[in-house]
């Protein structure tokens, strides 16, 4: 009878493999054909980079920034079954930069060329006095680094500590919202610009902040191929967060009723969450690198950069936390790392790498390499220069906080600004 059992689970073990392969082989297939189709409509893509040249009196708030991000940068569209399986068409993303070049401070947008005109329009309807023009990319000064480059590089890439739906401290945390008067603005975006134009003559820091509307999916429990978005996740985290304090009660009729009492100390995290799911949201990636000839590189200005971000932080709600960084204990939490840390040669090859990626503005759809997820501890074995990216959602208005132009009270000769402002001619006028 047993012998009769496993001749029967054997039968059934062979007639289930055959469909097993082709299931696998079909998802394989579409798989490596995605990726080529889409690499393909990429490679396509002309981009051009924007500077963004404030003008000398900024009086509107970070409020104008996040219509900004919201009217031009989001394009979300459905794709269709001909636009996606065979034209590979993707979403665009856009690159929100602040550089400091030899100490002079400039903002950047990199965007495809065929909205260059729609970002023109929008930024000149929140900031008329603005200038926009094409330039071109910094990064190339920078070739390569390697042993024998005039170039050292550090960088590092940056994720929340916390679930997606708990926003970092944003300009209306800061009181930016109200437009004080000058002198009592606390904005934070100054430190890091007053960072930024302390460098000296060979050092350049590089800030991007890489995004695309929001598609990201969840699987939805319970369900076999049921998605839902980020907003639903949120609301699933907010109630898996609320658990432990919800409650039934029996009322008089015998029915339950629900009740959920949340503490004090947990209401906060509970009000920035629901603000958070109010505003549209953006898939995000955040990289930073510090970027000097090799006579001059400060390893203190390498310290520093990686502090930029602290003012927005919320240690019980959320903040940026650093990841990635080009360094010898790159791989600081894998046990070998800890005792063999990587070579000069393997720093090097990362921080390569990093610049690579920094030029590519490397975040969503990256090479194939990104997609092959290896176990500790074989993925920092096969595949040592390069670190899998971190992407994180965050609403507009945490965007406008991170990058937006200054106040008036932010005095800094190293931050160009359009010091004269432009005017129409009167209609009056003798012809």
């Amino acid at each position: 009878m047993v012998d009769l059992i496993i001749f029967w689970i054997y039968k059934i073990f062979l007639g289930l493999l055959p469909i097993a392969g082709v299931i696998f082989l079909g998802f394989s297939a579409r798989f490596f054909w995605l990726h080529y189709v889409r690499a393909n409509f990429i490679s396509g893509i002309e981009w051009v980079l924007l500077e963004i040249v404030p003008p000398r009196d900024v009086l509107r708030s970070p409020k104008a920034m996040e219509l900004f991000i919201s009217n031009a940068l989001y394009h979300w569209s459905i794709k269709g079954g001909l636009e996606t399986y065979w034209q590979g068409a993707v979403w665009f993303w856009f690159s929100l930069e602040l550089v400091s070049i030899d100490g002079q401070v400039h903002f950047y947008i990199r965007v495809p060329s065929r909205l260059k005109g729609l970002i023109e329009t929008q930024m000149y309807a929140q900031f008329p006095q603005a200038q926009v023009k094409v330039v071109e990319d910094y990064t190339l000064v920078v070739d390569k680094v390697t042993p024998d480059s005039a170039w050292n590089l550090w960088g590092c890439e940056f994720k929340l500590t916390k679930p997606d739906i708990y926003p970092i401290k944003t300009y209306i945390d800061f009181g930016l919202d109200k437009d004080p008067k000058e002198e009592y603005k606390v904005d934070p975006i100054s430190p890091v610009i007053e960072l930024f134009g302390s460098i000296s003559k060979g050092e350049q820091m590089w800030m991007q902040i890489v995004i695309t509307p929001s598609k990201k999916e969840y699987r939805t429990p319970g369900t076999w191929f049921k998605t839902h978005d980020w907003v639903e996740e949120g609301r699933r985290t907010i109630l898996k967060a609320l658990k432990e304090f919800t409650g039934f009660r029996v009322r008089p009729d015998g029915t339950y009723s629900k009740e959920v009492r949340s503490p004090d100390f947990m209401r906060p995290m509970m009000e920035a969450a629901g603000k958070k799911m109010l505003k549209v949201g953006f898939e995000t990636g955040i990289r930073v690198c510090y970027v000097a000839k090799k006579e001059v590189f400060n390893m203190s200005n390498r310290r520093n950069i990686r502090l930029i971000f602290r003012q927005y932080a919320v240690p019980f709600i959320n903040e940026l936390t650093r990841i990635n960084s080009t360094q010898a204990d790159a791989f600081g939490t894998n046990f070998i790392a800890k005792f063999i840390p990587l070579s000069s040669k393997k720093v090097l090859r990362l921080a390569d790498r990093m610049l690579e990626e920094y030029r590519e503005r490397e975040f969503f759809h990256p090479p194939l390499r990104h997609k092959i997820h290896l176990p500790w501890p074989l993925s920092p074995v096969i595949f040592p220069n390069f670190f899998h990216h971190h992407i994180m959602i965050l609403n507009t208005e945490e965007l406008a906080t991170l990058w937006h132009f200054p106040g008036q009270i932010l005095k800094v000769p190293t931050l160009e600004r359009i010091e004269s402002k432009e005017a129409s001619p009167p209609t009056n006028l003798p012809i």
